[in-house]
């Protein structure tokens, strides 16, 4: 069984705050060596390398500590899909600040019910958006999402007529490249 840390602030400056969580991760028991640390925004996964290659390397029985939840993710609904993986990978998560552990029955209660809570208020907070739509559009006044891909059709189609690659394409108009391939298949 390893222990492993995570630790991460948002900006470089942050250094302050990045010393704090490792000390806490070494008062959890993880080494200098086991910790990995990453000054990146928690909001895109694939920006967080260091993260990727902590949850690569975990094994049956390993524990995956955190100063607080808020260093691992965004928000709760998250920090569930992180803690899938984790026990995918047959180990464990610690949160110091929750003072949560899935290893114990009690941790795994406590994480299940942030986890419940945090699917009550998307669920509620999904149930005042479909109100206030069908509010709206009995006012008249709802028009929905801007298609902001599709706005970019004859864009598009022009960088296509010049052999640019589709994702190439998606880069020059800063959208998907399932979109470029929407677009294309629409308009052949």
């Amino acid at each position: 069984m390893a222990i492993y840390g995570y630790a991460r602030t948002s900006t470089v400056e942050q250094v302050a705050g990045l010393a704090d969580q490792i000390g806490k991760l070494k008062a959890a028991g993880c080494t200098d060596q086991s910790i990995y640390r990453e000054q990146v925004s928690s909001v895109r996964m694939e920006d967080r390398v260091e993260f990727a290659k902590v949850l690569k390397v975990l094994m049956p029985g390993d524990v995956l500590v955190f100063s607080s939840l808020s260093r691992a993710a965004r928000s709760m609904i998250h920090m569930i899909e992180i803690e899938a993986r984790v026990a995918r990978a047959g180990a464990t998560i610690r949160i110091l600040d929750l003072a949560v552990d899935t290893a114990t029955p009690s941790g795994r209660l406590t994480f299940n019910l942030f986890a419940s809570i945090a699917q009550f208020e998307r669920e509620n907070m999904l149930e005042r958006q479909r109100v206030g739509i069908a509010a709206a559009k009995a006012r008249g006044v709802y028009t929905g999402r801007v298609p902001t891909a599709q706005a970019k059709s004859a864009r598009v189609m022009a960088l296509r007529d010049k052999g640019l690659t589709k994702q190439e394409i998606a880069d020059a108009c800063a959208i998907g490249i399932a979109s470029v391939y929407r677009i294309l298949k629409a308009r052949p």
